[in-house]
């Protein structure tokens, strides 16, 4: 019986050989990904912004899932052309539809070499390494806004999962038997009321504060409102205000904010996702002066750092909330304790398994340098102001406010007709026309263009042609 065993298990072992390619196997193979990821880029620069989704289909592949291995060539072709061109070109330079990111190829070789070593970073007795960079990380974040040293943080997916570990921090400090107020705008990222509703606070009180001319939270408005629950014995639990919407990247009036929560004991949350990053470059600390008073924040490094997506972060100006919250243990994981390079993820994430995220970050500030990355935002602002001015310049054209960070919301004013719909057409015919990618919205029922400008690889000629596509447009759609 052991000897067939043995021979069965021989057989399996053959069979799965495929799995573990030997030297030359791997170089081919690497040579290939490089070769394909090398002839992407080549074509970033003058690719569609956005091409046919049945793209998606020019090529088949029957079965899918064979049970032999293809040629690796015929899978990199397929990859190229059904995966790589259809839909967005979020990696252009003429991407400025919601808030791109780019994705930097020094993220991308981190990813490469996280995920062949594999390392497990929830517990740093099981990979010390790993968890010294992302507490390293995670702590370079905090200085960057301000934090001080006992603040603690935690990279996550984005910053959907960024809000809900900020609401579940907030949520078990200050309104552990539920009842306390929430307060938002209602430019508030829908994200916060997922995270309301999974944190078992979607029924709480809320409160809708207005905006002033530019979009931004009115301190009058909130001081209002917390004074009205404070008198008729409503506690005020949680504030939450914006370090750039996604509608028209206004940032709210924090350091104000800050002081009202703390006069009456508020929770003080802001949701950085898009622009909270920014207190990096000298023009954006100054626009976010107050956002190291709030009790957290979300950021979002594949945004403001441009960093592939699935990179986000939540930090908490005194980290033994996060610890309060998400520290757990088990039997089977009880020896494994934390050393010196500081607490696990684990402990302050809702995230047992994890991938290993901080090197996809850590892994560019090491090779690029922080004044890179200080330069690209800084340009980023200076293009938005260069958009804003242009469009000020040319008839038709309503610019709409002064832009607090990168994102532009304006409107065309048709000779005739409804301004909406002439809005909504010729935000079509930019998008279908393929060469450069812009967004809408509806700001108080208005129809609403957005030029959201964040991507390393933009740049003025970028921007310039964002305006003639426009103007292409409308004479198209006037005429």
């Amino acid at each position: 019986m052991l000897d067939d065993l043995k021979l069965q298990i021989s057989g399996l072992r053959a069979a799965m050989a495929a799995l573990e390619p030997d030297g030359e196997k791997r170089e081919e193979l690497s040579s290939r990904a490089l070769a394909h990821a090398a002839a992407y880029l080549d074509e970033v620069p003058d690719a569609p912004t956005n091409r046919p989704w049945a793209e998606v289909f020019s090529r088949r592949l029957d079965p899918e899932f064979a049970e032999e291995g293809r040629d690796a060539a015929e899978v990199f072709d397929y990859v190229a052309a059904c995966v790589d061109r259809p839909g967005f070109a979020t990696t252009s330079p003429r991407f400025m539809a919601y808030i791109p990111g780019g994705g930097l190829f020094h993220s991308a070789l981190g990813d490469f070499l996280a995920a062949v070593s594999n390392k497990y970073s929830g517990f740093a007795s099981a990979s010390p390494g790993a968890v010294r960079l992302e507490n390293a990380t995670t702590q370079w974040l905090a200085n960057v806004i301000g934090y001080p040293a006992e603040a603690a943080g935690t990279l996550t997916s984005g910053g959907s999962i960024a809000n809900l570990t900020a609401v579940v921090a907030a949520r078990d400090a200050k309104d552990p038997e539920g009842g306390g107020a929430v307060y938002a705008t209602r430019f508030a990222h829908h994200c916060v009321d997922k995270a309301l509703h999974i944190s078992g606070r979607g029924k709480s009180p809320r409160r809708m504060i207005a905006t002033d001319e530019r979009y931004r939270m009115s301190v009058e408005a909130l001081e209002e409102a917390l004074e009205q629950d404070q008198a008729a014995g409503i506690r005020p639990w949680l504030v939450i205000a914006s370090a750039g919407t996604v509608d028209t990247g206004a940032v709210d009036p924090l350091d104000n904010i800050a002081s009202l929560c703390r006069r009456y004991g508020a929770w003080f949350h802001v949701d950085g996702a898009y622009g909270g990053l920014f207190a990096l470059c000298d023009d954006g600390r100054r626009l976010l002066s107050g956002i190291d008073r709030a009790d957290s924040v979300a950021l979002d490094p594949h945004k403001t750092l441009f960093l592939p997506y699935g990179t986000g972060a939540v930090l908490v100006r005194d980290g033994r909330h996060l610890l309060e919250a998400f520290s757990a243990s088990a039997e089977y994981i009880r020896p494994l304790g934390d050393s010196e390079v500081g607490p696990s993820p684990a402990d302050l994430s809702p995230e047992l398994t994890r991938h290993f995220r901080a090197l996809r970050l850590w892994l560019p500030l090491q090779i690029a340098g922080l004044s890179a990355f200080r330069a690209a935002q800084a340009e980023k602002l200076a293009l938005a102001r260069y958009f804003h001015a242009r469009l000020k310049e040319i008839d038709r054209f309503d610019p709409g406010p002064t832009p607090d960070l990168s994102v532009v919301a304006f409107r065309y004013r048709p000779t005739s007709g409804d301004p909406d719909d002439f809005n909504e057409r010729l935000l079509r015919h930019v998008q279908e026309e393929g060469r450069v990618m812009l967004s809408g919205t509806r700001i108080d029922g208005r129809y609403t263009l957005r030029c959201a400008i964040l991507s390393f690889r933009t740049h003025i000629e970028d921007v310039d042609e964002a305006v003639a596509a426009l103007l292409r447009g409308a004479a198209r759609l006037e005429g």
